[in-house]
């Protein structure tokens, strides 16, 4: 029952993964069309260095707070958590907008890049890809603490980033062709829900933190119709940070956060035509393909 927490961070390892993994495509493919193969070892150790960064900075939030006092783990949590989700509203707005020039702006990098040397194409794929990365770990983190689980999230989020790997190779073999505007369009709506969870849930932990008033102050509370240990109350919790018990600075932030946000997200779909390689094509050629939908 508890495993129903790891779907909002299957979601999130899937949608952030397939980002970062993309790029690496782009990156590979352009290469490739321009018969510099042979720089991609060093796309990969960009890639490597990126990953490590990442992975320490994860391990710097889980581990670094501790032994701290309550209060302060609490500020620092809730901090951080409202932090998260500026740079998840950011990215999703920003991949609304962005990303039918993607392509182009990475190629222009590629081509700087490597006239400066080995370091430049490093530079370039650790830097692409360790923004996706921080970004990630950030939220990741924030998200986790917002469930109170432990394991669940790594494993969610680690099967949605497996998951978006083995679909970047497929995409860069040819293998796949998927529609891949319409679910960043989706996910990034559900994923600015979430956010409001995690916005939410960073609200409280300032309350605790002595920061913000009304901790005991209810908006509501339907522990007794939705118990926090029930099927339905832990796949409300892990999927979208819902918590029965909510107090109103939580319901007003939470309010003010997701209904603006969605309503100029959506217009900002509809009044862009960007889509993320709105559709992957396989062939053998499918490098040169991947590069040219980016466009």
């Amino acid at each position: 029952m508890e495993s129903t927490s790891m779907t909002g961070n299957f979601l999130i390892g899937l949608r952030e993964g397939l980002e970062a993994t993309l790029v690496v495509v782009l990156l590979l493919a352009y290469l490739k069309k321009t018969n510099r193969s042979e720089l991609n070892k060093r796309v990969w150790i960009g890639v490597a260095a990126a990953a490590l960064v990442s992975l320490g900075f994860g391990a710097l939030l889980t581990f670094g707070p501790r032994g701290l006092t309550f209060e302060a783990q609490e500020i620092i949590g809730g901090t951080l958590s409202i932090i998260a989700v500026g740079f998840v509203t950011w990215m999703v707005f920003w991949m609304a907008k962005a990303a039918r020039g993607l392509g182009t702006e990475l190629r222009a990098k590629v081509d700087g890049a490597a006239a400066a040397g080995t370091a430049g194409i490093i530079a370039v794929a650790a830097l692409a890809v360790g923004r996706e990365g921080l970004e990630t770990a950030l939220f990741l983190w924030a998200a986790a603490r917002a469930t109170g689980e432990s394991w669940e999230p790594i494993v969610g989020a680690g099967l949605g980033l497996v998951t978006a790997a083995v679909l970047g190779v497929l995409i860069h073999k040819g293998i796949l062709a998927i529609k891949l505007g319409p679910f960043f369009a989706w996910t990034g709506a559900l994923l600015i829900v979430i956010a409001g969870g995690v916005l939410a849930y960073g609200i409280h932990d300032l309350q605790e933190g002595g920061i913000f008033p009304g901790l005991n102050s209810f908006a509501f509370d339907v522990t007794a119709i939705i118990p926090p240990a029930s099927w339905y109350g832990v796949l409300l919790k892990g999927i979208f940070n819902f918590s029965p018990q909510t107090t109103w600075l939580q319901a007003i932030a939470w309010v003010a956060y997701v209904i603006p946000v969605v309503v100029l997200y959506f217009r900002r779909l509809k009044g862009s035509s960007a889509q993320p390689s709105d559709a992957v094509k396989s062939s053998q050629t499918t490098n040169q393909s991947a590069v040219a939908h980016a466009n």
